[in-house]
């Protein structure tokens, strides 16, 4: 099993976050894991960007030209990675953000209005957390158990407070994206 994913949105969003969170939860795991984060002039407002690559054997290359799985924050985003997206995989997108719907009929597309959920939290800060418990029920490769301890360990210490509402944002994501696996 390899599975690569794309974190994309603008900076302040929380994808690099994102990114390691799913990265240090599959190592936790006993995945072997790459994450590559792309900065430079995009970390003020442009796009940025991460990839992860998570597989059970050791990974030949941590360069990912199509992701199985692309998790957007953003139209410019959407509109530069829809189209990346290997044939029979996931677009997560913000759909609070991005009203755009994809039309390739060769992926499954999740719109989570994930902005929305977090600023129901009461910040919407939150909204990479509330996509990461989506994606991990549209894609199981490792239980939502595994993205809390990791939050637990990595959540920086001037944000410690914010640790519960992170697990709230967590579940909120998850459910959501369970209600719609129902219908």
């Amino acid at each position: 099993m390899q599975q690569e994913f794309l974190f994309s949105g603008f900076g302040g969003q929380g994808v690099m976050f994102a990114g390691q969170l799913l990265a240090y939860a599959a190592m936790s795991e006993g995945f072997e894991v790459t994450w590559i984060p792309s900065y430079g002039p995009e970390m003020r407002g442009g796009t940025a960007h991460c990839f992860v690559v998570i597989s059970d054997v050791p990974i030949g290359s941590p360069i990912v030209r199509q992701p199985k799985v692309a998790i957007v924050f953003n139209i410019p985003s959407f509109e530069k990675y829809e189209s990346l997206v290997a044939a029979e995989g996931l677009l997560a997108r913000d759909a609070s953000l991005i009203a755009a719907s994809s039309q390739r009929t060769d992926i499954t597309e999740l719109a989570v209005p994930a902005t929305e959920m977090a600023d129901e939290l009461g910040n919407t800060r939150l909204a990479n957390v509330v996509m990461m418990g989506a994606l991990l029920i549209a894609r199981p490769i490792m239980p939502l158990e595994a993205i809390e301890r990791m939050l637990d360990e990595h959540i920086p210490s001037h944000r410690r407070e914010l640790l519960g509402l992170n697990v709230e944002a967590l579940h909120k994501g998850a459910d959501f994206a369970a209600d719609l696996v129902k219908i």
